[in-house]
């Protein structure tokens, strides 16, 4: 039997850098994209308890980008 998820799906519009530099970003953390994504809602919320999360250092992480179809002919 399929999980059933606790929280419908939603969707939101993302520039494909910023996803890649998100997931790089949360991995440095051992986070993944939908984790901070919800931290960062329930602490804009003022949620009890939640607290502002953690940004990761400047430079700590390498953004995870496919090559550009330049630079695949280079």
């Amino acid at each position: 039997m399929p999980s059933s998820p606790k929280t419908q799906h939603r969707s939101v519009r993302i520039s494909d850098d910023d996803w890649a530099d998100l997931l790089a970003a949360a991995k440095t953390q051992g986070s993944d994209r939908g984790t901070v994504i919800k931290d960062l809602v329930a602490w804009y919320l003022r949620r009890p308890g939640a607290t502002m999360p953690k940004r990761p250092e400047s430079g700590s992480w390498k953004p995870e980008r496919p090559a550009s179809s330049e630079e695949k002919t280079a």
